[in-house]
C-alpha cells in the first residue's frame, strides 16, 4: 500500500500531463506531494526525512519549471532525487559506518553484515543508474516519452529490482519460516 501512496504524485502528474500539459502536471505534483506531507504529519505525527526532501526538491525544481516556463527543471528532479538517495546511502555506509537498508529491513530479515553492505551498495548503484537513465531519456526523447518513462519505466525497473533482490535474499530466510508458510498454503 505504501508503494502506491509513494506513487500518488507521479500518477497524478502523469494524468494531469496527458490532459493539461507539463505546467499543470508540475503544479499538480507539487500540490500532491504537499498533501502527502500534510497527511503523514496528521496521521503519524512525524514526516519521514525522505518525503520532506522529496517535497523540497519538487518545490525547487517544480517551482523553477513554473516560474521560468521551462520543463527542463522538472525533468532534472528525478535525477537529483535519485542521486541524493545514492549519496545518502553511500555516505551513511562509508562515512558514518551505518547501513540505512539494514535499518529499514532488519525486522523482516536477518542477514550477515557483508550482505547488508551489498544490499545498501546495490540500492545506491541502482539510484545512480536511474539518475543517468532519467537524464538520457529526458534529453534524447520527447517530453511525452519522458513522462511515460517516469511512471512506467522507472516503476518497472524498481519492481524488477525488488523482485530480483528478494529472490537473492531468499536463501537467508530461516527454514522454519518457509516451512510454516508452506503449511499455511495447505
Amino acid at each position: 500500500m505504501k508503494f502506491f501512496f509513494d506513487l500518488f504524485p507521479v500518477i497524478l502528474f502523469f494524468i494531469a500531463f496527458k490532459f493539461f500539459g507539463i505546467y499543470t502536471a508540475t503544479a499538480v505534483a507539487m500540490i500532491a506531494t504537499l498533501a502527502q506531507i500534510i497527511y503523514v504529519k496528521i496521521r503519524h505525527g512525524v514526516v519521514d526525512k525522505m518525503l520532506l526532501i522529496s517535497g523540497g526538491i519538487i518545490t525547487i525544481f517544480g517551482g523553477s519549471t513554473l516560474l521560468l516556463k521551462d520543463p527542463t527543471f522538472i525533468e532534472w528532479k528525478p535525477t537529483v532525487l535519485y542521486w541524493l538517495f545514492a549519496t545518502s546511502l553511500l555516505g551513511a555506509q562509508f562515512i558514518l559506518k551505518k547501513n540505512p537498508m539494514r535499518s529499514l529491513m532488519e525486522k523482516q530479515i536477518s542477514l550477515p553484515e557483508a550482505v547488508w553492505g551489498a544490499v545498501n551498495l546495490a540500492w545506491a548503484v541502482l539510484f545512480i543508474a536511474l539518475g543517468f537513465l532519467n537524464l538520457y531519456v529526458a534529453f534524447n526523447y520527447s517530453l511525452d516519452t519522458w513522462v511515460n518513462f517516469k511512471l512506467f519505466g522507472i516503476t518497472s525497473i524498481l519492481f524488477v529490482f525488488i523482485i530480483l533482490q528478494t529472490l537473492l535474499l531468499n536463501k537467508y530466510l530461516p527454514k522454519d519460516d518457509l516451512d510454516d508458510k508452506h503449511e499455511d498454503l495447505k
